[in-house]
């Protein structure tokens, strides 16, 4: 007999809502997936029975659904969550549901910023060691898209987000790394406090023979794993080939959750040594002229960012701006007094920066979109400077994702000609 209801309501049909609703269908329940877009390609889904419903967006709908399924995407604000929650039917995030479909187990990874890095890099040793793994989760495969396809003996290596993690209800993670949690998503969860509480979240079902991984200091968490601690000056099996010091701190959290999933010290090493990091986070793209070009696009908060500059002693040029979270850029543009740095705003929040930047006495122009940022920086640097993209802000005012804006700074800094 199914653990699920006979008919499931799935809302949002990005990447985790198609995977969620095609591996409930495969079961044999009645699902009708929900998406305020008219314009999705949607053949998969109907190939595999699911009910579409697009466009609308009715209280009616939940009527005979036993679950709601929510997309990471959609706020608890959305009516049909409201309403399922008046009506008492669980909602549910894509991982918990996906923890639910397979045997297997699981480690996760939440945190502010570091989350891909650490987790591709668990992802790394676990190869290194020869141990079969699948990683997923908001690292951009759904969980629920391994349905069919992952091996029983497999670890699941997943990246949590707090928009995750605020709708389990039964996630159990064997190991569970909170790597660091600094103001972040305030714009949807209204509060630091909130915003810490969904990251707790990733601890509150793990049992006693379970592994909490978590930064050196913090206090009490949910649950009850045995608690491990990390922090950036921790000896390590080997020096991480990425560079920064945040990055020797995900390396240290890697380390000690890959201990506690048994993994051995000369493979960890061996990923640590040979491990490249991830696209859009410090990611060199050119050399020209003797400028450096560094591509951390994936930097979309203030907390972020700080780290991006702090990893560079050298001058920089700094491309900032997007659309803002609902953070202070204050801390931020203090750093920057202190560092040899110019800066090129962009985006829905220039002026919002600009203010706190010009209070700091940090000197820095208004070039409102990434292809003028880019030519202005690069006719402005001198050999053995840096021209790094790292906006702390999200992408969503001119860019579909970090990802798109990265890959167009890539695009034009390929263009540039060796004397810039």
């Amino acid at each position: 007999m199914s653990e699920f209801p006979d008919r499931v309501l799935v809302l949002g049909l990005a990447r985790s809502g198609r995977a969620a609703a095609l591996a409930l269908a495969r079961r044999g329940v009645t699902v009708v997936a929900v998406d305020r877009s008219t314009e999705l390609d949607v053949s998969e889904l109907v190939g595999e029975g699911v009910e579409l419903r697009l466009g609308i967006d009715s209280e009616r709908l939940l009527e005979g659904a036993g679950l709601l399924v929510k997309s990471p995407g959609v706020p608890d604000e959305a009516s049909l969550v409201v309403a399922a929650r008046k009506r008492r039917t669980p909602v549910w995030s894509e991982v918990e549901l996906a923890s639910r479909l397979f045997p297997n187990p699981l480690l996760g990874v939440t945190g502010t910023n570091g989350k891909t890095t650490t987790t591709e890099l668990l992802g790394a040793i676990f190869r290194a060691a020869d141990r079969k793994v699948e990683v997923a989760g908001n690292v951009g495969r759904a969980v629920c898209d391994l349905d069919g396809k992952v091996d029983p003996d497999s670890w699941i290596v997943c990246e949590l987000s707090s928009f995750q993690l605020e709708d389990i209800d039964r996630l159990r993670l064997r190991v569970a790394v909170l790597l660091n949690v600094e103001p972040d998503h305030l714009d949807r969860h209204g509060s630091l406090e909130a915003y810490r509480a969904a990251k707790l979240r990733i601890f509150e079902n793990q049992l006693s023979g379970d592994v909490a991984v978590l930064p050196r200091g913090v206090g009490e968490v949910p649950g009850s794993g045995r608690r491990v601690e990390f922090d950036a000056q921790d000896p390590l099996p080997a020096e991480p080939l990425i560079p920064g010091e945040h990055n020797r701190e995900n390396a240290a959290a890697a380390t000690q959750a890959a201990r506690a999933a048994g993994v051995a010290d000369e493979a960890i090493a061996e990923a640590l040594r040979t491990f490249p990091g991830v696209p859009h986070r410090l990611e060199p793209v050119a050399e020209i002229g003797g400028v450096r070009y560094v591509n951390d696009s994936k930097a979309t908060n203030t907390a972020a960012a700080r780290r991006a500059i702090a990893s560079y002693p050298e001058p920089l040029h700094l491309i900032l701006g997007g659309r803002g979270k609902g953070e202070s850029f204050d801390a931020l543009a203090e750093l920057l007094h202190g560092h040899q740095a110019r800066v090129y705003l962009i985006g829905e929040t220039a002026e919002e920066i600009a203010g706190s930047l010009q209070r700091a006495g940090v000197v820095c122009e208004q070039s409102g979109t990434l292809e003028q940022a880019v030519a202005t920086a690069a006719r402005n640097a001198k050999p053995g400077e840096i021209v790094l993209l790292a906006p702390a802000c999200a992408s969503f005012d001119q860019f579909k994702s970090f990802e798109q804006r990265g890959d167009v700074f890539r695009s034009l800094v390929a263009k540039l000609s060796p004397s810039g």
